[in-house]
């Protein structure tokens, strides 16, 4: 009887679009990411609702003064609270694990006897995270919008500089602006993944993207070179409030979002050349310390030098960005387009900006302080001209001005001009817009010309 010799077949990896499939209904499955779908899709829009009828505002955020007198208010604060917090928070919380899983529960060799590919494996583990944080992403963004137009309605939003935006302009620069948060958002998750591939069921492999962030925040308060700033890959989780001014303020938001997209990137490829250099075959070997910090900080950290250098030598940042004609300039164009939304609401004969000729002089700190850089002491003089008379007015403001171009305007005088009164808007009783009002400085706009 003769031996027959059967072919042999070589094993081959489960095809991707399975792999992808498995890793993703994994994901799905955990309660934790159940309930962040849940609090994304609901939390926002419920929040806003709520808010958005009580008398106290959350006027320490960027728009919220706004809530009671537009709906987009109120899913730009959503933005803004995203941007601080939650979406850090919501990557450390799915990509940040999705590796150190494994190693928890001790998985990692009947994976592998399944896929019978690393490559694939990442690329299935990576791509199912990335799937589930823009669902987040995209529920947080419903959520508001939704909460903030049936609470209050589709009404005019008035914008950083006091441009009154329509509906669907700002319903367009909205889109927008979340789309460039997404920028910073992979960069955070691409950190989470290396932390989850590196420390493995070290705890602090989760918590990587929410340190990130915390560090981050405390950083951004202090008065850095501006090249400095946006080397930062948060710096799009800020910059995106340059969009609500009339002309947009796109400088700061491009190179954002250009370094976030390059942190997402490095860390990824760090993640990704650690996972296939990894012996599986150790169940001890299941993170270290020393692989991050050689793998991951210190890549990130050249790209971050790398990055301020190219943007100092590339655009017109010096300093802070922040100097008094940059104040003057933004303080007088707000001022002209509220004073023409207080005309109406006090239904008095319509001006132009041209009659008005609105101008402003600002001092910080005195004659013995350098007019420029952030700070609570900057005081400021708006003059303009009364249309068909040779009069001219004048308002005094203080301004507290934050490290990210931000300032808030409170008014000093005179009480009729500036001063705490209602107004009728069309929705009903309304503060003075000229009042208490947030303004945005241009942090890469050239140094005016005199």
């Amino acid at each position: 009887m003769t031996a027959v010799a059967l072919p042999v077949v070589a094993p081959r990896p489960a095809p991707r679009w399975r792999s992808y499939r498995f890793e993703l209904l994994k994901l799905v499955s955990l309660w934790r990411v159940r309930v962040l779908l849940l609090a994304c899709w609901i939390a926002p829009g419920a929040f806003v609702a709520v808010v958005g009828q009580q008398s106290a505002l959350p006027a320490d955020t960027v728009f919220g003064r706004l809530m009671h007198s537009s709906g987009w208010a109120g899913a730009l604060v959503v933005l803004a609270f995203a941007c601080s917090w939650g979406l850090p928070l919501l990557t450390a919380l799915v990509a940040g694990d999705v590796f150190a899983v494994e190693d928890r529960l001790g998985t990692w060799r009947h994976l592998l006897v399944a896929v019978r590919s690393p490559r694939r494996i990442f690329v299935a583990k990576t791509l199912a995270s990335l799937s589930v944080i823009l669902l987040l992403v995209t529920g947080l963004a419903v959520s508001g919008v939704v909460g903030g137009l049936a609470s209050t309605g589709n009404r005019p939003l008035t914008g950083l500089d006091g441009y009154r935006f329509s509906g669907a302009e700002v319903a367009g620069r909205l889109l927008l602006a979340w789309l460039c948060v997404l920028a910073p958002t992979l960069a955070f998750a691409a950190v989470g993944l290396l932390g989850s591939v590196a420390l493995g069921r070290s705890p602090m492999g989760l918590v990587m993207p929410a340190v990130l962030a915390v560090l981050l925040t405390l950083v951004e308060l202090l008065p850095l070179p501006v090249a400095v700033r946006l080397a930062l890959p948060s710096q799009a989780f800020i910059a995106w409030r340059g969009l609500f001014t009339e002309d947009p303020q796109t400088g700061p938001l491009v190179v954002g979002v250009v370094v976030a997209l390059a942190w997402a990137a490095v860390a990824t490829t760090a993640a990704y050349h650690l996972f296939l250099r990894r012996d599986f075959t150790d169940l001890a070997n299941d993170g270290s310390g020393r692989r991050v910090l050689l793998a991951g900080v210190l890549p990130l950290l050249a790209l971050t030098a790398g990055s301020g250098l190219v943007v100092a030598v590339a655009t017109p940042a010096s300093g802070s960005g922040i100097d008094q004609a940059k104040l003057e300039t933004s303080l007088a164009t707000a001022y002209g387009h509220l004073y023409r939304l207080q005309t109406d609401e006090l239904h008095r004969p319509a001006v132009t900006e041209a009659q008005l000729a609105t101008s402003a002089a600002c001092d910080k700190g005195g004659s013995l302080v350098a007019d420029a850089g952030p700070g609570t002491d900057w005081r400021c003089v708006v003059t303009w001209h009364l249309p068909g008379t040779t009069a001219v007015g004048t308002a005094i403001y203080q301004l507290d001005v934050t490290a990210d171009g931000r300032y808030v305007a409170d008014g000093d005088g005179p009480q009729e001009v500036n001063g705490f009164f209602q107004v009728r808007a069309p929705y009903g009783d309304a503060p003075n817009p000229l009042w208490q009002f947030d303004g945005s400085v241009d942090l890469l706009s050239p140094p005016r010309k005199d």
